[in-house]
């Protein structure tokens, strides 16, 4: 703890230094980069994200898939991110990571494994956003190492989409999406079902998605309706017990209905939202029954009602103030029937405090039931040393609740914990950006203190993993970015982290160990020529105890006229063994193709 504190403060001593000739300045918003976030927030300091013609107009197998180029540590039980991912950012546990669409909460409140089940289409999402934990502090619970938020694209054309894909293990995938506007109302129908034979041994999958997303103009905004619904049934080859060879099976159906209300009126933006979600899970251990006969059935459903408002005062800057409630409610046959609520309201600002000079706070209460009243928000400083640099630091409150899995589990070698009290963190960050025309780079140094965090641990091996509060833990980081347009045909992105994170492990053994990336660097080269785009992708991975591992992907896209185009797709071409989580195997070479018709 010392030593983390000496770090925060030697990084303070710094930002002192930085930021006070500019204290005296004149007030200004004139010069002030706003970077849209979610619900019409406006938040300064950096963040990653991909739009849809990165990854519409390059043939990736899922919009997941898409960030695997971001600064996000995907661990991934399905092969090509199919079926379940799980995220990680900034060294945080697959728990600790919250997810948006549209900047609304929908977090499995069963186990985060399922975070990934988001019923929409590749033909449905405009951008993925990733949010730093400081960024992502306005949100609420989840957050501790951060968000990545999934923004549904608007049907405001006349389009139709017919893809059709196969490639090795049997794979093979179909896309149609059709969307019209008529004045205005838009609406777009999708549904996309894919399929393989699995790389090895019970890896098998089917995965079907349908989604409805509708849009009305309103004389003051407009009504927005999504809904989706997605099944799933696939082989789940020791997802659950890594190293014992169960040939495990599980079968999961979402639905998500997504209403909300976007109203200006006279700079006033009201933004009234409904989500609703409800999951399913069916988990057979040995689909054989040689060795077990447990079968798990799980149904959740999560209610979340919000209200935002925001408006822009001369003095006190763009201003927010918003109230949420959720409701949470599990019945399973080994966690039992538990329901809950919470209450939330929060605040936030961005102001000029000088013409460099931009400050961003946010303050939030959530109030969950059998839990205590937890504080959380954000205040970070973002300094323009010119129109070319610029500086930002930040300090950040986030926490997590334990998910009904990790309360109320129960089995012959997994019980969980009803006793466990909320996760706590505090987030520091000092970073640094730089333009020169067609060549950006950042450098951010991060440290994070968590408190009582939660993993499954036992004191010795005869006796059942528990879920356990752990006394805690500090993470020191550097993230670093890098893009350069060389020139109008060839771009390079590049990012990098890395984590150093130490625990007070209190004697404990730990489940699944130290699961996150040490380092991680991605990469693509991207081309863009007339007949069509293509990529090339790096990545490299090390955890802590354990050899790296590097992959190389590829992507090409080739247009044959206005309307159709044909499209290649390699991951891990050079073929390299690894697995993201130890025990669970993951797929060497896949190679696919197939062609898509746009009219």
């Amino acid at each position: 703890m010392q030593k983390i504190k000496r770090r925060v403060l030697f990084f303070l001593v710094i930002m002192l230094g930085l930021f006070s000739p500019a204290l005296g300045e004149d007030n200004s918003l004139s010069r002030l980069e706003k970077i849209v976030v979610a619900k019409n927030r406006k938040f300064f300091l950096e963040q990653y994200s991909l739009d849809s013609v990165d990854f519409v107009s390059l043939p990736y197998n899922s919009f997941i898939e898409g960030l695997s180029i971001l600064p996000v540590d995907l661990q991934s039980r399905s092969p090509q991110d199919a079926i379940q991912t799980d995220y990680s950012l900034r060294g945080s546990s697959f728990q600790d990571v919250l997810i948006l669409l549209n900047g609304e909460r929908v977090n499995d409140p069963q186990t985060a494994h399922f975070n990934s089940d988001i019923p929409f289409t590749r033909a449905d999402i405009s951008r993925l956003q990733v949010l730093p934990a400081a960024s992502s502090s306005m949100f609420g619970p989840d957050a501790i190492g951060g968000a990545i938020n999934f923004v549904i694209r608007k049907p405001d054309e006349k389009k139709c989409i017919l893809e059709l894909s196969g490639g090795q293990y049997g794979s093979f995938s179909q896309l149609l999406s059709v969307s019209d506007k008529i004045r205005d109302l838009g609406v777009r129908l999708s549904v996309e079902n894919e399929e393989s034979g699995g790389f090895h041994e019970d890896t098998d999958y089917k995965k079907f998605t349908a989604s409805a997303v509708s849009s009305l103009g309103l004389p003051l905004g407009s009504l927005d309706l999504n809904i989706g619904y997605q099944r799933k049934d696939f082989g789940a080859y020791d997802f659950y017990t890594p190293g014992q060879g169960y040939p495990s099976k599980e079968r999961t159906r979402t639905y998500l209905l997504d209403a909300g209300l976007n109203l200006d009126k006279e700079g006033l933006i009201i933004k009234p939202n409904f989500i609703w979600r409800r999951h399913f899970d069916k988990f057979t251990l040995d689909k054989t029954g040689l060795r077990s006969n447990f079968v798990a059935n799980h149904r959740n459903d999560t209610y979340t009602p919000s209200i935002y408002f925001q408006k822009d005062f001369l003095k006190l800057g763009k201003a927010g103030f918003g109230a949420e409630y959720g409701n949470e409610r599990i019945t399973s046959t080994t966690l039992g029937r538990h329901t809950r609520e919470h209450k939330s309201i929060f605040i936030d600002d961005t102001l000029a405090l000088a013409p460099q000079i931009y400050i961003d706070l946010s303050f939030r209460l959530d109030d969950y039931a059998g839990f205590k009243n937890v504080y959380t928000g954000a205040a970070a400083l973002r300094y323009e040393i010119n129109p070319a640099n610029f500086l930002h630091c930040a300090v950040s409150r986030n926490m997590r609740v334990p998910s009904f899995t990790e309360l109320y589990y129960s089995d012959p070698t997994t019980i969980g914990n009803s006793s466990l009290s909320a996760e706590e963190s505090l987030n520091y960050e000092i970073g640094y950006e730089m333009k020169r025309k067609k060549l950006f780079s950042g450098l951010t140094l991060f440290l994070r203190r968590e408190d009582d965090f939660i993993d499954w641990v036992r004191t010795d091996p005869s006796q059942p993993w528990q879920a356990q509060n752990i006394p805690g833990a500090d993470v020191f980081g550097i993230e670093a970015k890098f893009e350069w347009e060389i020139n109008r045909i060839t771009s390079v992105n590049s990012n990098y982290t890395y984590i150093n994170k130490s625990a007070n492990k209190a004697g404990y053994l730990f489940k699944y160990g130290e699961n996150y990336s040490r380092h991680l660097w991605n990469s693509e080269l991207k081309l863009k020529l007339p007949f069509g785009s293509q990529s090339m992708g790096f990545t490299y991975k090390q955890k802590p105890g354990r050899s790296g591992w590097f992959l190389l992907n590829a992507r090409a896209n080739f247009r044959l006229n206005k309307d159709m185009s044909l499209f290649l797709s390699g991951t891990n071409l050079l073929n390299v063994g690894y697995q993201e989580i130890e025990g669970i195997p993951q797929p060497g070479r896949w190679v696919g193709s197939g062609f898509k018709l746009e009219w």
